[in-house]
């Protein structure tokens, strides 16, 4: 009785994997910089968030890049800690 040997599967590729690792942080750093500047933008062209009490003898006025800088902020920490973060040796 003859037996065929079959031909065991490759393992995962290296490059592909490192591939898609650097495509990740390449996306990532991508949108970072567009919130970034996107926010930048707001600043020197943006409007104001302007309030008043109903008389209108106090008002105050905050550029709305705060605003913006403040979500911008999160978004930057949340997606870093995705993209950037430290892979187990599952990956």
């Amino acid at each position: 009785m003859t037996s065929i040997s079959h031909e065991s599967r490759p393992g995962p590729q290296p490059i592909r994997s490192v591939a898609r690792l650097i495509s990740t942080e390449v996306a990532a750093s991508l949108a970072i910089s567009v919130m970034w500047t996107t926010v930048l933008l707001d600043a020197l062209w943006g409007p104001n968030i302007e309030t008043s009490n109903g008389s209108g003898a106090n008002t105050s006025t905050v550029p709305s890049a705060v605003a913006i800088s403040l979500f911008a902020f999160l978004a930057t920490w949340a997606l870093s800690r995705y993209a950037f973060g430290r892979r187990s040796k599952d990956d």
